[in-house]
């Protein structure tokens, strides 16, 4: 089965940027659709953006869109997630996940990673 393995993550200021990677580890993303998800404290966790296995059509929430950008390369089995113009209620452990098919939905999702932690300082 195919273990999403996320990096990138850290501590950026209010306005900064990072690029968070999802890696695939055992099998490849190999028609997949690959998705982001985050979870603050103290709430539940919601998806951001996702993308098909083509990466012909993205999927963005609306806190998001125009700020963040989801990506993937297939010959190196990862998707990124380039996410600018940070603001602190972006602070969150975010998660990449991978399903048959895009979808906004974390139940739909079969394979999850660990998780990194973005901070986001005020």
């Amino acid at each position: 089965q195919v273990q999403p393995v996320e990096s990138g993550g850290g501590l950026v200021q209010a306005g900064g940027s990072l690029r968070l990677s999802c890696a695939a580890s055992g099998r490849t993303f190999s028609g997949y659709a690959v998705g982001w998800f985050r979870q603050a404290p103290g709430k539940e966790r919601e998806f951001v953006a996702a993308i098909t296995w083509s990466g012909a059509n993205t999927l963005y929430a609306d806190s998001v869109k125009g700020r963040f950008t989801i990506s993937r390369d297939n010959a190196k089995n990862t998707v990124y997630l380039q996410t600018n113009n940070l603001r602190p209620e972006d602070t969150a452990v975010y998660y990449c996940a991978a399903a048959a098919s895009s979808s906004w939905y974390a139940n739909d999702y079969d394979y999850w990673g660990q998780g990194t932690q973005v901070t986001v300082s005020s």
